[in-house]
Order: structure tokens, then sequence, then C-alpha cells
């Protein structure tokens, strides 16, 4: 029995230095294993970009991203991060990333033109336009080169469209001179009807006339661009002309218009462009205005941090503007009621005019509107004043000012008295109340 035991004792220690034999032989495999690893990894480093690559792509102002043959990101530019192109170290984009491995594959160079949703990949939203242009850097990099269009095609569209409404606009007036003047050839023998066709050709070549003066001053003012002679121009004589301009349209519907606010206030700008700017705000008030109603024009200078502003406000007592047309009023050819501007002899650039002049001069145009109350459309400029110095400080007031003056935006229709009102129209002081919320271009 002892002898049994023995044995087995001897059998177990045997047993057990196998296990530990087995153990350490492992654990000595694993370290040598570890070791080649890292002799390798020493021997095929990451790879790196090619000497002067990194400077050329820092001034493209096309979006830059290299990839690696696992197609990890290792250089981006920060515009790649800005229009979402690169997340996570990896290009966002599945075209983008499948153009990447087919040049990868055969060292041919790939360009598209890709429709991105904006957002991280969110349909329904604002499309990004790219152009796309992947070429192999190396032997084991891709270089994907994303210029962006999306303004540029904007901009066409808008050119596109542009040249359409014209093409529209222009078409309509002379094809009436073309039928009116053929009417008055067959009616050579009646002179009433001479006459008469005579009389629908001069209304059909003065809204002719109108329409080409004004796609001639909005080509002038449409790039947006900062004057560069710019010259004091005064606020009462801009008004003044406003006003004499569409007098004899205001007589013809008994409307009364009225000056009010601050006088003495001076605009740094163009005085071409700011008359027609004025008075177009002014002639649209008293053409979209029923008979017998009233049409405010008021100033006021507001105080700034680096430069005073000149707030003018046109205010009418007409039927006003839905919400969903005061968001589209300053685009070209917009009309609200489009039946209504041909009887008023409309052309749809009036407002998109006065929006190109007030962003050339470094201000703003906005509309407050409800429908059955009337309108009233705010120019906000840059004002200067004579006898203001490098430094700042201004001469005082004109003498006839208005020490209060009404807000160009807190003038409602409301708030003007009706045209049966005794009071006198140049003079009228206008009352100030809260603005409510307006949209502004």
């Amino acid at each position: 029995m002892d002898v049994n035991v023995a044995e087995a004792a001897a059998s177990a220690l045997a047993g057990l230095g196998v296990g530990l034999t087995a153990a350490l032989s492992f654990r000595w495999s694993e370290k040598d294993r570890k070791k080649s690893l890292k002799r390798v990894e020493k021997q095929q480093p990451e790879p790196e970009l090619p000497p002067g690559v990194d400077t050329v792509l820092s001034v493209l102002r096309s979006c830059a991203v290299v990839l690696d043959d696992s197609d990890q990101v290792i250089k981006a530019s920060s515009a790649a991060y800005a229009l979402g192109l690169v997340r996570g170290g990896a290009i966002a984009v599945n075209e983008m990333l499948a153009m990447a491995r087919l040049t990868r594959r055969d060292g041919e160079i790939r360009q598209a033109d890709l429709d991105i949703p904006r957002g991280g990949g969110k349909q329904g939203g604002d499309v990004l336009a790219v152009s796309v242009r992947v070429a192999p850097l190396g032997s084991r990099l891709v270089l994907v080169l994303v210029e962006d269009l999306t303004e540029a095609r904007r901009i066409e569209a808008v050119r596109r469209d542009f040249v359409a409404n014209v093409s529209h606009e222009l078409k309509t007036p002379v094809g009436a001179l073309s039928l009116l003047s053929e009417a008055v050839q067959d009616a050579s023998d009646d002179p009433e009807a001479v006459r008469r066709f005579a009389g629908r050709m001069l209304i059909e070549a003065t809204r002719l006339t109108s329409l080409v003066q004004e796609i001639i001053e909005l080509s002038r003012v449409q790039d947006d661009d900062r004057l560069v002679d710019p010259e004091p121009v005064a606020v009462d004589e801009l008004v003044a002309e406003a006003m004499d301009r569409c007098r004899h349209q205001a007589a013809a519907k008994q409307i009364t218009m009225a000056a009010g606010g601050v006088a003495g206030l001076y605009l740094h700008g163009n005085r071409g462009q700011l008359a027609a700017a004025l008075g177009n705000l002014v002639e649209n008030a008293v053409n979209y205005s029923p008979v017998r109603t009233r049409v405010a024009i008021a100033a006021r200078s507001v105080p700034g941090s680096r430069t005073d502003t000149v707030e003018i406000s046109v205010t009418d007592q007409g039927t006003g503007i839905s919400e969903k047309d005061r968001e589209r009023i300053f685009e070209r050819f917009y009309r609200v009621d489009p039946a209504r501007s041909r009887a008023t002899g409309g052309t749809g650039l009036g407002l998109s005019i006065v929006k190109h002049v007030a962003a050339s001069h470094g201000g703003t145009v906005s509309v407050w509107s409800v429908e059955g109350q009337g309108s009233t459309f705010t120019l906000r400029l840059p004002t200067t004043t004579p006898g203001r110095d490098d430094a700042g400080s201004a001469t005082e007031p004109a003498a006839d000012a208005d020490p209060v003056g009404a807000r160009a935006a807190d003038i409602r229709p409301a708030d003007i008295p009706t045209a049966d009102s005794d009071v006198d129209a140049e003079t009228h002081p206008l009352p100030v109340h809260h603005p409510a919320p307006e949209v502004q271009s």
C-alpha cells in the first residue's frame, strides 16, 4: 500500500513539473512574438506626407484631405472639418471614400461633382454642392481635394432667373406696343380710335421705359460693393425729392403725404442711389394705398458706438403684407399681387433696388406689416453731419430739429391721422410707440 502511495506522489510531482515547464514556455513565446511585432512596426512606420506637401495643402483654397492605405485621415484642412467632410478621423461622405479606394487601387485621377446633404448627411435639408478631385500621393497615400460650389451655383441660378424674368417682363410691353401699332394702322380712318390706341401706346412705352431704367439701376447696385467716394447727403432733401416724385399720383388718389421726425440729418453715400431707394419706398406706399389715406415719411438719428445711424421710415395705410410674402418682397420681380402690380405699373424691382442700395451703404432695410392695417418700411443707414471731425465729435443739432423726434421704426399706420384731419401734412409730428417684429433684409 505504501508503494502505491509513493508512486502516485511521484506521478503528481512529474505532472506538476510538466505543467510549469509548459507555462514558462508559453510566456517566453509570447514575449518573443511581441518583440517580433515591435521589430516589424519599426521596419514599417506610419505613412508620412512627402516633403513640402503640408505647406502646399495649407495655402490651397480647396478643402484638402489625405488618406493612408487603411482609409484613415492623416491630414485634413480646417475647412474639411467645417463642412462636415471629415468626422472621427475618417471621411464622412461615402462617395468620396469610394473614389479614394478606386484611385488607390489603379492610380488614376478621378473627378466628380457631388450634392451632399448638410448637417451630417440628414436628408431634406440644405445641399452642399462640391467638386471632388482624387489623386494618388506617393505609393500609399491618397489626396482628396474638395471645392465648395454652393455659392457659385446659387449665383448662377439667380442669374438665370433674372434673365428669364427680364425677358418675360420686356416681352409684355413690347408685344402690347406691337399690337397697338397694328391697331392704329388698321384704324387710320377713325381719328377717335387712333387717339385711344395712341394713349395706350404711351402707357406701355412709359412702362417699358420705367422697366429698362430700373434694370439699369439694379445692375449698378446689385454687387453690394461699398461706395468708393461717398459724399454728405441731406436727408431733408431726399424726403422732399421723394414726395415731389409722387405728388401727382398722390393727388390723383387724394392721398396726403406727411413728413416728420428730426430735421437737419445727413447721410454719407451716393445721392442718386439714396434718392432712388427712398423714392421707390414712397412710390410703393402711394401706389398700394387706398384713396383718401395718408402716407408718412419720418427720420431720426440713433447714436452708435462707432457711428450714428439714420432711420427713415415710410408708413402707409394700405392693405398690408401677409407673413409669407414679407419673406420674399425684396426678391427681384416678386409681386405680392401680380394683377394689382400690372394695374399700378409696378415692375417688381423697386424693393430689390432698395435692398441693394442699403447694403452698398452699409445699412439695412426692414418691413413691419399687418394685413388690413398697413406697412412700415424702414431704412437704417450710417450717417454723418457737417462739422464732424476725425475724432468723432459732432456739431450741435440744427435749431429747428425736434429734440425728441419720432423713432422711424415705431410709426404704425394706426398712428397716422386720416386725410380728413386739418393737421398740416408737412409738419405733423408723428407719435412714438414700441416697435413690432420686423422682417429685415
